[in-house]
């Protein structure tokens, strides 16, 4: 198993910029697809984005599509996920995923580790 951590959550104002970071243990990350995704209140968990164990690919959820980065960096078994152009809307708490090579890296579904979460809050 790998145990995720996530940070840098944060209040910002609309507009803004937070760098998510995501640090794993236990495991490297170079065999596991990472997402990110996100969860308001009374909400369901919603997919924000991910990037392949390889990190050759990424995908993005419609609504951060432009503005949101997912990145990877292995040697740190670290994920990070770039939030540009906040928007009150994007306010929720943010968790990281992994899991081993799924076919459906948007499903949070497919993934079977997840972090405890951090909070971003974005005022108008």
């Amino acid at each position: 198993q790998v145990r995720l951590v996530e940070s840098g959550g944060g209040l910002v104002q609309a507009g803004g910029s937070l760098r998510l970071s995501c640090a794993a243990s236990g495991r490297t990350l170079s065999r596991y697809d990472m997402g990110w995704f996100r969860q308001a209140p009374g909400k369901e968990r919603e997919f924000v984005a991910a990037i392949r164990w390889s990190g050759d690919s990424t995908y993005y959820g419609d609504s951060v599509k432009g503005r949101f980065t997912v990145s990877k960096d292995n040697a740190k078994s670290t994920v990070y996920l770039q939030l540009n152009s906040l928007k009150p809307e994007d306010t929720a708490v943010y968790y990281c995923a992994a899991a081993i090579k799924t076919l459906r890296i948007t499903s949070r579904t497919s993934y079977d580790q997840w972090g405890q979460g951090t909070q971003v809050t974005v005022s108008s």
